[in-house]
């Protein structure tokens, strides 16, 4: 329980610095957090507790020993964890990456063109 409150924190933070901050940076490190919470709630639904030990989660490779024991491949799928979730996470990742590097390089221009990152100075100027 205590880690879906450490998602649902950041993703809080995150909404925060994007709604209350003024300065871009600040908004671009408030939209990652937040792009980091969403990752690691995804991460935390793919995850199967055991009942009788909590940490036996095993990762979803498959080996044909396994999968010619029935015994062992119903263990198997009790305990191995969800590989959808990390696939979607890792491609998040890489997403999340590209658009970080092009709110920094848009911020960069902002600020070559204006002098400031502050959004409200941008649009004072703007005219």
């Amino acid at each position: 329980m205590h880690i879906y409150l450490l998602c649902l924190g950041l993703f809080a933070l995150g909404v925060y610095c994007l709604v209350v901050k003024r300065h871009m940076i600040k908004k671009i490190i408030g939209l990652v957090t937040l792009d980091y919470g969403i990752n690691l709630f995804l991460i935390i639904l793919g995850y199967k507790k055991n009942a009788s030990n909590p940490l036996k989660a095993i990762a979803p490779i498959l080996q044909r020993s396994v999968y010619e024991n029935p015994t062992k491949y119903q263990e198997f799928l009790a305990n191995s964890v969800d590989p959808l979730p990390q696939a979607l996470v890792l491609t998040s990742i890489v997403i999340g990456l590209g658009t970080l590097a092009l709110m920094a390089a848009l911020a960069i221009k902002l600020y070559e063109k204006y002098g400031t990152f502050d959004i409200s100075e941008i649009r004072k100027l703007r005219g």
